[in-house]
């Protein structure tokens, strides 16, 4: 059964950093694509960056280009969302997710979820 779990998370001031990472286990990943989303109150999840477990690719919402990047860890099966010159703004609970393939900034394309890890930005 795949399992993600998120940790991380914190309080820190805007203009800070703060580092996400995503374990899974499970399955094999190879064919796989991880994904980082978050989750303000009373708004919509929302995609915030993704990577193929293999090759180059990845992608980032607009929002966080330049600021955050996503990494991965193939011997620890771990994926990583580095966080730099955090706004509050970017407050939110962060989730990791996994779906065959390709990338996708859809929620409803991922088949796994991890259960969250919250960041706090405060101004």
């Amino acid at each position: 059964q795949v399992q993600l779990v998120e940790s991380g998370g914190g309080l820190v001031q805007a203009g800070g950093s703060l580092r996400l990472s995503c374990s899974a286990s499970g399955r094999a990943f190879s064919t796989y694509a991880m994904g980082w989303f978050r989750q303000a109150p009373g708004t919509e999840r929302e995609f915030v960056a993704g990577i193929r477990w293999n090759g180059a690719n990845t992608d980032y919402a607009d929002s966080v280009k330049g600021r955050f990047t996503i990494s991965k860890d193939k011997a620890n099966n771990t994926v990583s969302l580095q966080m730099h010159s955090l706004k509050p703004e970017d407050t939110a609970v962060y989730y990791c997710a996994t779906r065959r393939w390709l990338i996708s900034t859809r929620t409803e394309e991922y088949d796994y979820w991890g259960r969250g890890t919250q960041v706090t930005v405060s101004s």
